[in-house]
C-alpha cells in the first residue's frame, strides 16, 4: 500500500498538547481514586474479622 491512502497526522500546538496531557492527568486522578474507593468500601463490607480466618 502506498503512503497516499493514509490521511495526513495533524500537528498539534503546543496548547493542545498542554490540554491533552491535563486530561490525561485527570482522567489518572479519577481512575486512581475510585479503585481506592473499592477498595475501601470492600474492605469495610467485609469487616475487621476478615484477617482472622483460619489459612
Amino acid at each position: 500500500m502506498s503512503a497516499e491512502h493514509y490521511p495526513e497526522i495533524p500537528q498539534l500546538t503546543a496548547e493542545e498538547i498542554k490540554r491533552r496531557n491535563a486530561r490525561s492527568r485527570a482522567l489518572g486522578l479519577f481512575l486512581g481514586a475510585l479503585v481506592i474507593l473499592f477498595f475501601v468500601v470492600t474492605i469495610a463490607k467485609l469487616g475487621g474479622n476478615v484477617l482472622n480466618r483460619p489459612l
